[in-house]
């Protein structure tokens, strides 16, 4: 998911649904000393066991509809990077339009916004919906060859 991110120089990184955090952990290895870290999650037990955790890594309980708020806490307007693991075919339209929202607004110019989708989703309408509303407000999408090690298999989606 990062590894062709310049996470080392980049001043604020942004996490959206970090779950058990494994992102998170790959995350923190490769930001700099001064780089704001900042961490998104929804559920309270992920949420509780992340600051136990990752200590470094600043987490909220929020919603990822919240990242613009989460930012000015810190006196930022935007973040260099935002990676998300947020599941982008299973959101409600609404959440999901609201999410992307926020993601647009708090996105550095020329920064990265990180996803993935599994391959089995790619129909789903959240899915194809996702898609369309990146690919018309970023300059540049990728995906990823499948990763078939991961269960279930998926694509990485790099926006810029």
């Amino acid at each position: 998911m990062v590894r062709d991110c310049d996470l080392r120089n980049a001043r604020t990184v942004v996490e959206l649904g970090a779950g058990t955090g494994p992102f998170t952990r790959e995350i923190l290895s490769r930001i700099g000393a001064r780089t704001l870290f900042i961490v998104i999650e929804l559920d309270e037990k992920s949420v509780a066991s992340l600051r136990r955790e990752f200590p470094k890594a600043t987490v909220y309980n929020e919603s990822a509809a919240n990242l613009s708020e989460c930012l000015a806490r810190h006196g930022r307007e935007r973040a260099d990077v935002i990676v998300s693991g947020l599941p982008w075919g299973s959101l409600p339209e609404g959440s999901a339009d609201n999410i992307l929202d926020a993601v647009f607004s708090s996105l550095e110019p020329g920064g990265s916004f990180i996803t993935f989708s599994y391959v089995h989703s790619r129909m789903l309408p959240g899915i194809r919906r996702f898609r369309t509303r990146v690919k018309h407000h970023f300059s540049s999408v990728s995906s990823s060859p499948v990763v078939w090690n991961n269960v279930p298999p998926a694509v990485v989606v790099r926006c810029r």
